[in-house]
């Protein structure tokens, strides 16, 4: 019996106008580019494109601090020659002296704050965007991801509203009544920045990037965290997220910040495994020491050879 036919897919188009709606036919998809994560982009690309029923209305954003940029678009379009995708490059000297030391070295790279940037960095034709991390593999169509009703919202992703806040930051914090005022009032709800859906233009009128960067000097002044970028986006952010299911994000399977042990899953749906934390399932693998859920992530291994780049 001959497979079922499948099924026609529309055409897409960038939107060139304001539109009175979210709904367009496109996916927008936001993504960080470097030499030591790129193994796990192109997974977690590979798996996009694997589960998704349209693979060709969507669309990917790679941003990248690196002087690699023209390696890195190789290795992009030779993986996928098919893709759709545009590379732009991040200016580093935009967080380099907001940055203080966190508890891991990977939470301090510059790279790791793009995401604060998407709206500046983007087409202004681009009304909403996934950002997703370069450690994590979707298992689902990401359409679904990409259609949920934000409302009023800036921002839509899987809330945790048992969080301690008290966990994220430090009694400098606390003990200044305006600072502990900015969370006064709103529901102690943690989310991973991981997994994000963001409305690009009520981002740019609200001017979020600029509220984020608010925090992160006073940071570099007082140390009122310890937690790289995420503190910002809570102090930012939480209470007012659009909340997400939670199969959309099975974040922590890379174990915590300092030993990266292994983790089981969530109870529940699973949409989208996100190995967050210090152990990555690439390196677990490579050393034969691997984590039973990182059995899940070696089939979308494209790169699994030795790097391609040297930073030597």
């Amino acid at each position: 019996m001959p497979p079922p036919p499948r099924r026609e897919c529309p055409k897409t188009a960038w939107p060139t106008r304001p539109r009175q709606s979210d709904a367009d036919d496109t996916i927008h998809i936001a993504m960080t580019l470097d030499t030591t994560y790129l193994r796990g982009s192109v997974a977690g690309v590979f798996s996009v494109l694997q589960h998704a029923s349209c693979p060709e209305n969507i669309v990917f954003h790679f941003v990248a601090a690196s002087r690699r940029r023209a390696d890195l678009r190789r290795t992009i379009a030779s993986t996928f020659p098919y893709l759709t995708f545009r590379l732009y490059h991040f200016n580093a000297d935009l967080v380099r002296g907001k940055i203080t030391y966190s508890i891991r070295r990977a939470l301090d790279q510059p790279l790791n704050y793009a995401r604060m940037y998407l709206a500046d960095l983007l087409p202004t034709s681009v009304r909403r965007i996934i950002y997703f991390d370069s450690d994590l593999i979707v298992v689902d169509d990401v359409a679904k991801l990409w259609s949920i009703d934000l409302r009023d919202r800036v921002l839509g992703a899987p809330e945790y509203c048992h969080a301690n806040f008290t966990a994220y930051f430090t009694p400098r914090f606390w003990s200044s009544p305006a600072h502990a005022a900015a969370l006064r009032g709103r529901r102690p709800c943690y989310f991973n920045t991981g997994v994000m859906v963001i409305d690009l233009w009520r981002w740019r009128e609200g001017r979020y990037t600029e509220r984020l960067q608010g925090w992160m000097r006073i940071q570099k002044r007082e140390r009122i965290y310890e937690l790289g970028s995420l503190p910002p986006f809570l102090l930012v952010f939480a209470g007012e997220v659009e909340g997400v299911e939670h199969r959309w994000n099975q974040h922590g399977l890379g174990g915590d910040n300092v030993r990266g042990q292994c983790r089981n899953l969530h109870p529940g749906p699973v949409s989208l495994l996100h190995w967050s934390g210090k152990g990555k399932p690439w390196l677990r693998l490579d050393s034969r020491r691997p984590c039973p859920l990182d059995s899940l992530w070696a089939p979308y291994d494209l790169l699994r050879h030795p790097s391609l780049f040297s930073d030597s």
